[in-house]
């Protein structure tokens, strides 16, 4: 048997095309899923690219979905289960997924919205822990109107913080405010004073620019790179009080960290924003959006629609 798939093809005008691959066969730690929605990421479409992901592999790391197998090793959700997950290959109707990378969805939460959370909402979780996340901390969110961003604002708000958003032009401010933003920047100007937290994912000169703006004992955590430029940093620009620039990844089991972000969002105390939304035929139009940045929050698929 087979289902449908979006696999990696450098030929194709996004590199991803429509196929049929086999039909997953699930470890003893796995359960079987039917995919509703999933959620593209900007790193899903560098992956398509990149060689990372090898040519007929299936692209994708958000899904949301239906448990039809439960795992044979007794651990894991029941068949009928609503669950969102973080795992590889996830543009495909059915996906095997182990049990330690999914969440149950909560009544209240819809499976699109459940889709959008999972890379992006775990990013930022994780990198605002790392960077020492408290009530007097002041923190700096770029590249704030995408997913990563609109999450790491309220996350970072919640916690008490002072929380200052950096967009790329006007238009893209549009609700950082109401997010718990408490100031909106265009770039970084008009920052003067020192930041504890930067969640970076521009990178290039903001992410210099940034480094020269953090506190002694401050931390930049680079999530992204959405810029696609250098980072140059001038001679001693490292030199001088202690303060640290991450590389971060999501590494490890997700699934404790998805549970917190969609009982947030079941109880409204996380809005998920979703800037484009359509069934996964129109994969390109969501990916060309993506790259030109017009999509505020997260873009979002519906599997299983006429193709």
């Amino acid at each position: 048997m087979s289902v449908r798939a979006l696999v990696v093809d450098p030929s194709a005008s996004a590199a991803v095309r429509l196929a049929e691959v086999s039909d997953p066969v699930p470890a003893p730690g796995q359960v079987l899923v039917d995919v509703s929605h999933a959620s593209l990421n900007y790193g899903d479409l560098n992956d398509a690219r990149s060689g990372r992901i090898p040519v007929g592999a299936v692209l994708g790391s958000d899904a949301a979905g239906v448990v039809v197998r439960a795992a044979a090793d007794g651990t894991g959700p029941a068949v009928g289960t609503r669950v969102v997950a973080l795992t590889a290959g996830a543009f495909a109707e059915r996906v095997a997924i182990d049990v330690g990378a999914l969440a149950e969805v909560p009544k209240g939460l819809e499976p699109a919205q459940a889709a959008a959370l999972p890379v992006a909402g775990v990013a930022a979780l994780r990198s605002l822990r790392a960077a020492g996340l408290g009530p007097d901390k002041r923190v700096l969110v770029t590249g704030a109107s995408g997913g990563v961003g609109r999450f790491a604002i309220q996350l970072a708000a919640r916690a008490g913080a002072h929380v200052i958003a950096s967009v790329g032009s006007a238009a893209r401010a549009e609700g950082l405010t109401e997010a718990g933003a408490d100031e909106v920047l265009i770039g970084l100007e008009g920052l003067h004073r020192p930041v504890d937290v930067v969640i970076d994912s521009v990178g290039g000169s903001q992410l210099v620019a940034a480094w020269n703006l953090l506190a002694p004992g401050g931390s930049v955590q680079s999530v992204g790179w959405t810029s696609g430029e250098p980072a140059v940093f001038p001679p001693y620009a490292t030199v001088g009080p202690a303060k640290s620039l991450n590389s971060f990844v999501i590494e490890g089991e997700v699934g404790a960290d998805l549970a917190v972000l969609t009982e947030l969002a079941a109880e409204g105390l996380l809005r998920i924003e979703i800037g484009w939304q359509g069934a996964w035929d129109r994969f390109d139009e969501a990916a060309e959006a993506l790259r030109g940045r017009r999509v505020a929050g997260k873009a979002v698929m519906a599997l299983g629609s006429p193709l």
